[in-house]
């Protein structure tokens, strides 16, 4: 990694850094080829990270966490992506994600019931948001909860929701009303008599996903996480995952470049190291501007998130500048290796394939530049078809 920010860093969070990449050199170097092409959640790396203390790194000590800062977090998915950059995905889960925002509105109860085996590396929350028919415009979703007792019935289906194969835990948006202001989730565990799962479908990247059905699923009252209102509070939230997607979209990019550039200097052609050619040098300089760009605002925008959340503006310009940058060095160092890059002999393929589907999750690009354009003229612009007149 590059020690070009470290001035941007306390003297702890350095430490805390290298702490990190040596567990991660001792523990999972070995294998870190194996876990890339292997679609089930790594729980034995789980369990070793939450022994280490990398999940719930920014929760309250209270709970379980290390109160730690939203740097730290980051750090850590850069640390470990730098070693093995699948078991990222581990401190990706631990700490960002449904993960957080249970933690942030979970009742001591729904705390005392779900979070500790969470923390502990042994289950898996997945979050149900995206709809067949409520994507991007998440705010039309259809995936209701009506009342019943002290509880709610709740009908509907989810799709895309990662881990759902693994995960024990569900944190499904659901709609109590009307609008935006209608929106809120619950928790539902897996077995749960109405819910079922699909088969899994694999994405590009090697995971899975599993559609979940909703068929007049009783959801007790002690299960009700937000009521209506909630969205707002959830998506506020969900900007943190935005970061921690951004993290690992850069860190995977300086990681197939990393491999391209040791690749570069001892890979002989003509007579010549890549490294000799201007062409190849072109493009490892265009990589390196690039990230190092990139990097900055990710520090700068998780570095300011101390006493408060990131707002949608701030972190719609950090995943578009990271999920760029991340793709393209991960595109061009495949580029540099010729086959070897593009077969799975080597990480750089999984860094791509990862990479670009973080331009599409956790908010896809167009959806970022409408929000950066938004922070630009300071008001919204409505990306719905306007209303027919009477």
């Amino acid at each position: 990694m590059t020690a070009l920010f470290d001035d941007l860093l306390t003297s702890e969070q350095i430490q805390f850094r290298d702490s990190v990449r040596g567990f991660a050199e001792r523990h999972l170097a070995a294998g870190a080829l194996v876990r890339a092409h292997e679609p089930s959640f790594p729980f034995e790396v789980a369990k070793l990270m939450a022994k280490q203390g990398l999940l719930g790194i920014t929760f309250p000590e209270a709970d379980g966490g290390a109160e730690g800062s939203l740097m730290d977090a980051i750090l850590a998915i850069e640390a470990v992506s730098s070693v093995c950059p699948r078991s990222a995905d581990v401190v990706q889960t631990g700490n960002f994600g449904p993960i957080r925002t249970f933690a942030e509105y979970a009742t001591p109860d729904q705390k005392a019931r779900y979070l500790g085996p969470m923390l502990a590396g042994e289950a898996l929350i997945s979050v149900g948001m995206s709809e067949p028919e409520a994507g991007s415009a998440v705010t039309d979703l259809a995936t209701s909860a009506t009342p019943d007792g002290d509880g709610f019935r709740v009908n509907g289906t989810k799709v895309f929701s990662s881990h759902s194969p693994d995960a024990k835990l569900f944190l499904v948006y659901v709609r109590y009303g009307p609008g935006v202001d209608g929106i809120g989730s619950v928790l539902i565990e897996r077995g749960t008599a109405g819910f079922s799962v699909g088969k899994p479908v694999r994405y590009v990247g090697g995971d899975e996903w599993c559609q979940l059905y909703f068929d007049n699923v009783l959801v007790p009252a002690g299960n009700v996480l937000l009521r209506e209102g909630g969205f707002k509070k959830q998506i506020a939230a969900f900007n943190v995952e935005r970061l921690g997607n951004s993290a690992r979209s850069l860190a995977f990019g300086r990681h197939a470049f990393t491999i391209a550039r040791k690749h570069a200097e001892i890979r002989t052609q003509f007579g010549r190291t890549l490294s000799d050619f201007q062409g190849i040098q072109w493009k490892f300089a265009e990589m390196a501007a690039r990230m190092e760009a990139a990097q900055l605002m990710l520090y700068r925008v998780a570095g300011r998130a101390v006493d408060r959340l990131p707002d949608a503006y701030e972190t719609a310009l950090v995943k578009y500048l990271c999920n760029e940058a991340g793709f393209f060095a991960a595109n061009e160092s495949m580029q540099v290796l010729g086959a070897l890059g593009y077969s799975e002999e080597s990480l750089v393929e999984y860094c791509w394939r990862r990479a670009r589907g973080w331009q599409i999750a956790g908010g896809s690009l167009e959806m970022m530049k409408n929000r950066i354009a938004e922070g630009v003229f300071e008001r919204r612009f409505s990306q719905r078809a306007p209303k027919r007149s009477a």
